[in-house]
């Protein structure tokens, strides 16, 4: 079933896309994934379930790279321990995608522990650490008949980037600094820059009267801030870009963006229907993944044009879950 997922994958991609050969595809997989992981956790490396009780699995992604690895990660492994296991990618925003879950076309999906207090229980002020977020988080979806899986020890949260020579000339060190320059044009995705949490929210936050928004889409801020087009850019900590640029992420000491640790989101009649190993395989696989792994595998596919398929199995054979 991977096969067929991973042309799906391959077909959703731009023109000249390059072609790897098997010797370009492994070099690039060992050394943007497999360098940057820890080792397995025990316990977990060859179990080999061939129980279907539940029935099919039925796992939804949102629509960027980091979702589709996700993804890919967790039906890969529960398809080598014998279970049934359908991927639908590029489901859509949160609201929908939650709706999808409620609706069971779905059963389970990552989401961020930040993102559920945010956008779907409408919090306007965040906890102050990763723990009470996933904490807070959980309890919400409890209510709702949902639960949430383990947390990853990453987080993709939206960050400030700034050049390295922009913020040594202007001695920038966080956010708030941003008030004591002239007018400068902020990058900013178009769906965040009404957002309290996205553009008029840092600039209400951080009192940033100086600080114009210019609608760029996510990927393409990078170039502007390297030909000076910006300034300064909303950016997401995961980004691939970010293992190798001049930038530096300015320090955001409100906490506007909160904490946004990955954590699966199941609803409760499919985690009762389902064998424990299911769930425990899914936190195996979380457990591994820092900031540094996912970088290197968003970078994997985003640069090295792997598909999210080839860099999740890499990954799970280095970890030995596969």
């Amino acid at each position: 079933m991977s096969e067929e997922r991973d042309k799906a994958t391959r077909l959703q991609k731009p023109p000249g896309t390059p072609v790897l050969s098997r010797r370009q595809l492994v070099r690039a997989a060992a050394i943007g994934v497999a360098g940057a992981v820890p080792l397995a956790v025990s316990g977990c490396a060859g179990a080999t379930s061939t129980s279907k009780r539940g029935g099919m699995i039925t796992i939804g992604t949102k629509e960027f790279t980091e979702e589709w690895v996700l993804g890919e990660l967790y039906a890969q492994a529960l398809e080598a321990r014998g279970y049934q296991v359908q991927v639908k990618n590029n489901i859509g925003s949160t609201e929908i995608i939650d709706r999808a879950l409620k609706a069971g076309r779905i059963d389970v999906y990552p989401e961020y522990t930040g993102v559920v207090l945010q956008v779907l229980a409408k919090r306007s002020k965040l906890p102050k650490t990763a723990h009470e977020t996933y904490r807070q988080a959980k309890a919400f979806e409890e209510r709702r008949g949902m639960t949430m899986l383990q947390p990853t020890p990453f987080q993709n949260k939206d960050a400030v980037a700034v050049t390295k020579d922009y913020a040594e000339k202007h001695h920038l060190k966080t956010v708030a600094d941003l008030r004591k320059l002239g007018t400068i044009y902020f990058g900013e995705y178009p769906d965040n820059i009404e957002s309290s949490t996205g553009y008029s929210g840092l600039v209400k936050t951080y009192h940033l009267p100086n600080v114009k928004v210019k609608s760029l889409n996510i990927g393409l801020q990078y170039k502007a801030l390297e030909k000076g087009a910006i300034q300064a850019a909303d950016v997401f900590t995961t980004d691939p870009q970010l293992a190798r640029s001049n930038l530096v992420l300015l320090t955001e000491p409100k906490n506007l963006f909160g904490f946004q640790n990955v954590a699966p989101v199941v609803r409760k009649d499919v985690y009762h229907r389902h064998p424990a190993e299911v769930w425990h395989t899914l936190n195996a696989i979380d457990a591994l993944l820092t900031v540094k792994a996912a970088r290197a595998m968003n970078r994997a596919v985003a640069v090295n044009r792997l598909s999210p398929s080839q860099v999740a199995k890499k990954f799970l054979q280095v970890n030995q879950l596969l």
